[in-house]
């Protein structure tokens, strides 16, 4: 598999799993989602609002790369959040209608990647103003990797308000190859 389809694999898994997160994270009260739960961003909501913020910062970062990929500019247009607890949104509702757009984003700018694009070295800050050049291809695994970690946050904070997501393996979007 090369590198660009991997990356369309786990925009694709990405996408799953947020739709499954947010419909477990539906059948909560508003008060249960903004429960303290002594997580690392404190609530349910607070973790899902980590998220949509850290995918808008490292969206941004990546709408920087030479390749100019298209399918971020609605990325470009959002403001630069503040923190990485800002809570961006304070329902439900509305965090979920901007989580489907920014997943609608990733799956279009995976599959408009090139392995070429993943060599190249991108040049950012971090929140800090701390200066790196890193390989795309790590970024955006470690884009990824920051997402199912989070997931992994949440899913375990809705086990515990009693709300069972199913499934959430990568291996079940993992597609069966054909064996000659």
């Amino acid at each position: 598999m090369k590198f660009s389809e991997h990356v369309c694999l786990l925009a694709s898994y990405n996408q799953w799993m947020n739709a499954r997160v947010y419909a477990a994270a539906g059948t909560l009260s508003a008060a249960e989602l903004a429960a303290e739960r002594r997580a690392f961003f404190g609530s349910i909501l607070g973790t899902l609002n980590h998220l949509l913020v850290a995918d808008t910062i490292w969206l941004k970062r990546f709408a920087r790369h030479p390749a100019g990929h298209a399918a971020l500019e609605p990325v470009r247009r959002l403001p630069d959040p503040a923190a990485l607890d800002q809570m961006l949104f304070s329902d439900l509702e509305t965090m979920a209608k901007q989580r489907r757009i920014l997943d609608d984003i990733i799956v279009r700018w995976a599959d408009s990647l090139t392995d070429d694009d993943l060599e190249h070295a991108l040049h950012y800050a971090n929140t800090r103003g701390v200066e790196s050049d890193k390989r795309f291809f790590s970024l955006v695994m470690h884009f990824f990797n920051h997402q199912t970690h989070h997931r992994g946050q949440a899913s375990t904070l809705l086990s515990q308000a009693g709300v069972d997501i199913g499934v959430t393996d990568l291996l079940a979007r993992i597609p069966n190859e054909v064996v000659a």
